[in-house]
């Protein structure tokens, strides 16, 4: 019966060795308990940096030359469409005065 004992009892010793030995190796965390640790989570690599390499940096929204260009397209353009009679009403003429106005 001792003998019985004396082998469980050094198989366990043996396991436990061996598990320590390979988290010591391979750098795992030692749970003998089997409770819950965030280690997991805190072993993954940050993203941030990651997702923020995939978009370039935008140099149009900094650079002052590349909005005044933009600005500059846009006012042309809402002159070319106000000969065209197609650009913005004048304040008071346009869609709610013209509703407001059909009731009278």
């Amino acid at each position: 019966m001792s003998g019985v004992g004396l082998r469980r009892l050094l198989e366990t010793v043996v396991t436990q060795g061996v598990t320590e030995a390979r988290a010591r190796i391979f750098g795992h965390v030692l749970n003998p308990t089997g409770q819950r640790s965030p280690h997991k989570l805190l072993r993954k690599k940050l993203i941030g940096d990651k997702v923020s390499q995939w978009y370039p940096h935008d140099v149009t929204k900094d650079d002052p030359l590349v909005m005044a260009a933009r600005e500059q397209e846009r006012l042309s353009k809402l002159e070319m469409l106000k000969r065209r009679g197609k650009g913005p009403p004048k304040k008071g003429q346009g869609k709610g005065a013209a509703k407001r106005n059909k009731g009278k």
